[in-house]
Parts: structure tokens; sequence; C-alpha cells
């Protein structure tokens, strides 16, 4: 009974255009999937096509709290829709960080791909993930980010061969953060002990000496060697370790994310204005850019110019409504520091774009307008 009544109230949702009863809806679909007892008749391929079908519409225009809230209570979902667990595995950190953790749905593959494609924030997630598996872990050891690698040495339960705690180790003699993590980990072999013992503080050398019961006259002639490769001109040691984002490697992973959405063929005027309200002009100017199939810098260029008629051009050949548009034009200028220009002259002048003609015709125009202005 209770499960036919929550049935009749996600109809009446799905009836709804309310945004917050688009909300409810996501949610609710959530509920009724984990409640239904029946996790084959879940898993079936046509129930899962269904499924991935009705999450992506519903997340792509979904708020950020939203998303987080789907995001925690998939997380530990096994019959999630792997289209959906991965294009939430791309969001936010916030957002992506329990279904990296924990979602049986990501497979090696998947997490693989994140250390490819994501920030290291994310990279580092996946290092973290509980019972990580040969085939990740070698390609954490590949790409070698310092920030990454230190995650990593610091999981436990990662499947850690003894090829790959010598090179966590050579690793080590760079990286100060990898010192403390290896010389507690489990899997630390008196040998690669003696070689970490040279370049830590006296602390953990006490420590390491009391776990390994290490031979001191070894450990005296280790530091003399080290001793000699600094004077012969080698650092002896690292300096401590510094996280630095790679530059423009957000712009890359939204680039990627809207690509999904677009391939998904969920990529939707909606999702513009998201972008904006979370305060992502990048990632407006990509999903317009895709949307449109405009040329990037001509985006930029209409959003750093001094008509805004140019970006409006673009929005109504991408679906946007004239009564949206002076709503996009103004977070945009909050985000970009007043640009697009024009005052509001401008945003009347804007108001042209939006003539009773088919889209094409603003997307023609707006090509035009930006080669005029290149």
């Amino acid at each position: 009974m209770g499960t036919a009544q929550s049935s009749q109230r996600l109809l009446e949702l799905a009836r709804s255009r309310a945004p917050g009863d688009r909300e409810r809806l996501l949610l609710g679909v959530v509920e009724l999937c984990a409640a239904g007892g029946a996790p084959d008749a879940v898993a079936a391929p046509a129930v899962q096509g269904l499924l991935s079908s009705i999450f992506m519409s519903l997340v792509v225009e979904a708020e950020r709290d939203i998303r987080r809230r789907l995001a925690e209570r998939l997380a530990t979902a096994d019959w999630a829709p792997p289209a959906l667990v991965n294009v939430l595995a791309l969001d936010e950190i916030e957002i992506a960080r329990p279904v990296i953790a924990q979602s049986p749905v990501l497979k090696d593959h998947d997490l693989v791909r994140l250390l490819v494609e994501a920030t290291i924030e994310h990279q580092i997630e996946v290092a973290r993930r509980p019972q990580l598996s040969g085939v990740v872990v070698a390609a954490i050891l590949r790409q070698a980010e310092p920030a990454v690698l230190t995650a990593l040495a610091n999981n436990a339960t990662a499947d850690l061969n003894d090829e790959d705690m010598r090179q966590l180790v050579a690793a080590a003699r760079k990286v100060a953060a990898l010192r403390t993590p290896l010389s507690r980990h489990p899997r630390l072999t008196a040998d690669l002990a003696m070689q970490l013992y040279v370049w830590v503080g006296q602390s953990l050398r006490h420590s390491l000496s009391e776990r390994f019961r290490l031979d001191g006259a070894a450990l005296d002639q280790a530091i003399a060697d080290s001793l000699r490769e600094a004077h012969a001109g080698a650092p002896l040691d690292a300096e401590g370790l510094v996280i630095v984002a790679r530059e423009g490697e957000r712009e890359e992973m939204e680039r990627r994310l809207i690509d999904k959405l677009h391939t998904a063929g969920q990529l939707r005027p909606g999702y513009l204005v998201r972008a904006l309200r979370e305060g992502r002009l990048s990632l407006f100017a990509t999903a317009l850019s895709v949307l449109g199939r405009f040329e990037g810098r001509h985006i930029r260029q209409a959003l750093d110019s001094d008509r805004p008629e140019l970006l409006a051009l673009a929005c109504a050949s991408v679906g946007i409504d004239r009564s949206v548009f002076p709503t996009i034009l103004t977070m945009v200028r909050q985000l970009n520091g007043g640009r697009p220009g024009g005052g509001a002259e401008g945003a009347q002048r804007a108001a042209s774009a939006f003539a009773p003609s088919p889209p094409q015709a603003a997307a023609v125009a707006f090509r035009q307008a930006a080669r005029v202005a290149s």
C-alpha cells in the first residue's frame, strides 16, 4: 500500500513543473528504487535504461544542494545507473566525494578515467577509496602526482605489492609528505625501512628502528653514503610538499562534463541558468558554446565585449526565452566584473535579438557578428 501511495505521489510530482516538485520527484524515485525489494528487477537492462533516462533528465537542472543529497543517497546503491554515477563523480568535489569513496557501481576503468580526466581533488579521493585494486594503484603510480601518491600511502587497504611500495619509498626522497604514512604502512619491509630511514626526521628514525630492529652499523653506513652523495652535488633532502592545482585543469574537467551531458542528450538551456546561479561562469561559457556549436573564443569575446546583444544572440539561438535573458545578463555581469558592458541601453539593444525568427537565424547572426568583431 505504501509503495502504491508513493507511486501515485510521484506521478503527481511528474506532472508539475515547479522546481521544488522536480527536486522532490528526483529524491522520490531514489526512495522508491531503494525500497523496491527486488534488486534483480531494478538491475534489468530495460529498467536501468529507463532509470538512467529519468535521472539524467532531472539531475541536469537540479540545484547544487539536491545533487549533493542525491550523491549521498546513491553512494552505496548497487542499482544506480552507471551513467548517472559517473556524471556525479565528475561534479564538484563536495558532490563527487561520497560517490568516489563508496559507489559499488564505479569500476576500475571508471576510477582510472577519473585519474586522467578529473582534478587533483578528485584524484586524491580515488586514492583514498577503500580496497583500491592493483589496477588503479598502478595508474596512480604512473601519474606520480605527489598529493595523490600521499593519499595512496595513507590508504592501508589499497592493494599494494612489493614493487608498488618500492616506488613510493623512492618517491619519498623528494616528497616529504610521503615519509610519515610510509613509515607506518603495514606493507613496509625492513629493506625499504632502511632506505626510508635516511630521509626522515629523528622521531621517525626512532620509530623505524623500534619497529624493524634495524642494524645500527647498516644505518650508519646508509647515512654516510647519503652524505657522500650530497657532497658530490646531489640534493640530500627535499623541501615540503606543496600542492598546486594544474593550470586550467578545472576548465578542462568542465569541458569533459559538458561533453558527457551533451552526448547523453541531457545538455539543455536550463543548465546555463544553473551554472550561473552556482557562480560558475566558465561552465556557463562552455555549455553555451557546445549547445550553440560556437567557437569558445567567440563566446568569451561576447562575454567581455560592450555589446550584450552578442550574448543575447547566442542565448536566443539555443532556445533561451526573452523573459529569462535579463536575469542571465545580470548574473553574467556580476560574475564578470560588469561585462558585457553597454549598461541599460545595451540591455535594451539585446532585447532585439529575440525577434520572432527561428533560433537558426540568431545563430547565423551571432557567428557573423563574432567574426566581424574578431
